[in-house]
């Protein structure tokens, strides 16, 4: 199992719908070969900036093989619909986790 986490910083103003349209981007995510589940949950700590709202999306994979080919075929696609959505008014930083 491998988590691929991803952490997002939206504008306040942009979060409603932002946050409907994260909805059909996890479903669109689960929906390709290798991932098991997603969860997504509001970053308490650290609060985030006056006017920003931080959500972290964890998706869980059956393996590394699963996240590589995620990353080689969908993800440079899945990223520009969210860019082309939203331009400057999120950011997203990304980690790989496995169990230790």
């Amino acid at each position: 199992m491998i988590v691929y986490e991803v952490n997002l910083d939206i504008a306040a103003a942009a979060f409603d719908e932002y946050r409907a349209w994260l909805d059909a981007h996890v479903r669109q995510m689960l929906a390709l070969p290798g991932f098991v589940s997603a969860q997504v949950l509001e970053v308490r700590e650290p609060p985030p900036a006056a006017g920003r709202r931080h959500l972290s999306v964890a998706y869980r994979l059956v393996d590394a093989p699963a996240l590589e080919r995620y990353l080689r075929e969908d993800a440079p696609r899945l990223r520009a619909e969210g860019s082309a959505r939203f331009g400057g008014q999120f950011g997203a930083t990304r980690r790989i986790l496995q169990p230790a």
